[in-house]
């Protein structure tokens, strides 16, 4: 059975760019072909930052993030340019497309840096068949990533997680007892032949994102260093619904939230603005009961938190800002106002 990602994997979709003019601060007269890669390079970035999420490093849709998504977003290494043109790309990053996890990113992009990254993923994937930037690099971590090499085939796809043991080679073996162990914690179960039954999603954060102050060496010692990190915070002497708040915001509110609150997940950091962080005083010194109930009831336009009055009763709302009061920060009394105003 398919599963499905929330709220979060909607803001990393589809990409797009610009011509090969030269950039506003070329000198005048620079060589075209200068200004063709810069202009490259540009959409690289973008794409790097916005898209791969969902599209892959190297165009091909093989993330974590695409297994939950249904329709699958596009992979454009399979996807030859004349089969989709440069328009009809540029439409899709703009205004996003209707039925898929692809969003509009008009409120996010310019149009200069949609059509350079349209133009980079049109030249890079489409047509070069390139694999962009490499992440298991040692600048991210990663020294001598070549020694995992017989865990490779599972995290590429090319070999399903549940393919029985009996029919892997011993070296293979040896590569999914690495992934299951160490890979597993980033690509999940890659392919799989048989879905099996759907389970809990829970949210996790990727350590260096934001360390816990002591936890750095720790952390990173594990072959699983998400649980260490993002756990929600031990409060005793919860009344029933505080305790049925706590339930309901690390079910819900954690994946963008994360379990502190604090926002500092992996799926907060990708999304902009930023979830709000619910342990800054300064941000949380005006938030009154009847304001945060508003915001979880109707969301916030022009961000990602939406609204949640088809999802959650009036009661599970009031239980998750009463769980928000006691764990975050306490929330300010309201504001008596007289009839006339």
């Amino acid at each position: 059975m398919r599963r499905r990602f929330l709220g979060a994997v909607l803001l990393v979709l589809l990409a797009s760019g610009c011509g090969e003019r030269a950039p506003e601060n070329a000198p005048q007269g620079a060589p075209a072909r200068v200004a063709s890669v810069d202009a490259h390079e540009q959409g690289r970035r973008v794409y790097n930052f916005r898209c791969y999420f969902c599209h892959g490093y190297s165009g091909d849709a093989k993330t974590l993030a695409a297994t939950y998504l249904d329709p699958p977003p596009r992979n454009f290494a399979a996807t030859a340019p004349d089969a989709l043109s440069r328009e009809r790309m540029v439409d899709a990053v703009s205004r996003g497309r209707p039925g898929t996890a692809m969003k509009g990113f008009t409120s996010v992009l310019s149009e200069q840096e949609i059509r350079l990254v349209v133009d980079f993923v049109r030249r890079e994937f489409m047509t070069a068949r390139a694999q962009n930037t490499r992440y298991h690099t040692a600048e991210n971590g990663w020294p001598d990533h070549g020694r995992f090499a017989a865990a490779f085939p599972f995290a590429t796809w090319d070999i399903p997680l549940d393919t029985p043991w009996e029919l892997l080679t011993a070296e293979q073996q040896a590569g999914k007892r690495l992934f299951l162990t160490t890979c597993i914690t980033c690509h999940d179960r890659a392919r799989v032949n048989e879905e099996g039954e759907p389970w809990d999603l829970r949210p996790v954060s990727y350590p260096r994102n934001q360390f816990e102050p002591g936890q750095e060496v720790d952390a990173m010692a594990s072959a699983s260093p998400y649980a260490r990190h993002d756990m929600a915070p031990k409060i005793e002497g919860l009344d029933a619904r505080e305790r049925e708040g706590e339930d309901l915001f690390q079910k819900n509110c954690a994946f963008c939230h994360g379990a502190t609150g604090t926002g500092r997940n992996w799926i907060g950091r990708f999304l902009e603005p930023h979830p709000r962080d619910l342990t800054d005083p300064q941000f949380m010194a005006g938030m009154t009961r009847t304001r945060l109930r508003n915001v979880i009831r109707d969301g916030l336009p022009g961000t990602s938190m939406p609204a949640w009055r088809d999802v959650l009763s009036d009661d599970q709302i009031q239980a998750i800002i009463a769980y928000v009061n006691r764990a975050f920060s306490p929330l300010a009394e309201e504001v008596a106002t007289s009839p006339s105003r």
